[in-house]
């Protein structure tokens, strides 16, 4: 049994950071109803896809849940809006405030009919600030939190973003974790909520975790900018014949790997003594790493670096992954079968629970549960009735 089996939310989302989040909770075992407008979630037409309306960005977020279609423009779709709403645990939208007491669920309307229900709404940016209501995406977010200034300072670059969608995935875990506080408060306390979720605080708070640095301390004229991670040598270094991540971290991981490759001299260099003297002379401890590194070749080092327990490994572009060995040795990707679109591809859910993976299922087809949960909601109001 998985944690959240019993616990069903309303998914309100669009595109992937709501999404992702509610799939994070649909892996944990919840049953997740994923609410769309006839012409369906955004993410259905983004990407490749073997049949209509079923992309793969949208393949890639909506796993293991229900699709139920609802024209929140007509106003007879309402009534079965609010309903749905009302049996669920959990309610998680991304709409913009504005459009929400419109169509009848603001926070204070939904929870006055269902106070033991958890409301999470995720936004760009938190209500009560000037750019409170406004749209977002992960781009204007990379660019506003200080993401795409420092990738540009790492590579001595114009501003660029981070070649993922770092932002949406990013928030999308944090709403699945604030989400989760709230399930236990209420397992607890007997009472719902609302949890507020917005992308921009979310991403400073994120980049700042190390970037904060010196202006931690108030009182001091120091700068903002963790040197190891914006060092231009902070990167895959080269070798002989490729490339290689290589992590020495602690004092006795500098000193094993200096002295064991003869550099006695810079194993003797005070700017290696220690992680503060590391950290101050970042630039000329990873060119020094760079160097050394590029006189031998890939294997070579790593059995070297594998000899003296210093962290390691190659270079896996995303098309290796799933020839990984450590990736198939666990089971990690996993295969579906569908009878339209053949055989399916996904990455498998990384938690385990008592051991087990959570395997995935087919991401529903636009309104497939419809019926389905119209029956549900029927029959459950008609057992409140009786």
């Amino acid at each position: 049994m998985l944690p959240l089996e019993g616990i069903r939310i309303v998914d309100l989302c669009n595109v992937v950071m709501g999404p992702y989040a509610t799939q994070l909770l649909a892996e944990y075992g919840a049953d997740v109803i994923k609410i769309e407008p006839p012409e369906g979630d955004d993410s259905r037409r983004t990407g490749l896809f073997v049949e209509k309306d079923m992309a793969s960005l949208f393949l890639g977020v909506n796993r293991g849940k229900r699709s139920i279609v609802l024209d929140l423009k007509d106003a007879a779709s309402r009534p079965l809006l609010l309903k749905l709403i009302r049996s669920a645990d959990v309610f998680v939208h991304n709409i913009r405030p504005q459009k929400l007491e419109a169509l009848g669920i603001s926070s204070d309307q939904v929870l006055a009919s269902n106070p033991r229900l958890i409301y999470a709404s995720l936004n760009g940016f938190g209500q009560e600030g000037p750019y409170g209501g406004k749209p977002a995406y992960d781009d204007v977010i990379q660019g506003m939190s200080g993401l795409a200034s420092l990738a540009g300072r790492h590579s001595q670059a114009a501003p660029h973003y981070v070649p993922t969608i770092i932002a949406d995935k990013t928030v999308g875990v944090m709403a699945a974790s604030a989400i989760l506080a709230a399930v236990v408060r209420r397992e607890r306390q007997g009472r719902g909520g609302t949890v507020e979720v917005p992308m921009f605080e979310s991403m400073v708070s994120y980049t700042l975790v190390e970037h904060m640095y010196g202006k931690t301390f108030a009182n001091r004229e120091w700068s903002m900018g963790y040197p190891r991670a914006l060092a231009p040598w902070r990167k895959p270094f080269a070798t002989l014949d490729g490339f290689i991540c290589v992590m020495p971290y602690t004092d006795k991981h500098w000193r094993d790997l200096l002295v064991g490759t003869g550099r006695v001299d810079l194993a003797n260099d005070s700017r290696f003594a220690s992680i503060a003297a590391r950290s101050e002379h970042t630039d000329f401890v990873y060119q020094s790493l760079g160097e050394l590194l590029a006189s031998r070749s890939t294997v070579d080092w790593l059995d070297t670096l594998e000899s003296i327990q210093v962290p390691a490994a190659s270079i896996n572009s995303p098309e290796d992954l799933q020839s990984d060995p450590h990736l198939n040795a666990v089971g990690y990707f996993q295969r579906i079968h569908d009878p339209v679109m053949g055989e399916l591809c996904f990455p498998g859910a990384p938690v385990l629970f008592d051991g087990v993976r959570s395997t995935p299922s087919m991401p529903p087809r636009l309104g497939e549960h419809t019926e389905e949960i119209v029956a549900e909601l029927t029959n459950q109001w008609e057992s409140e009735e009786v």
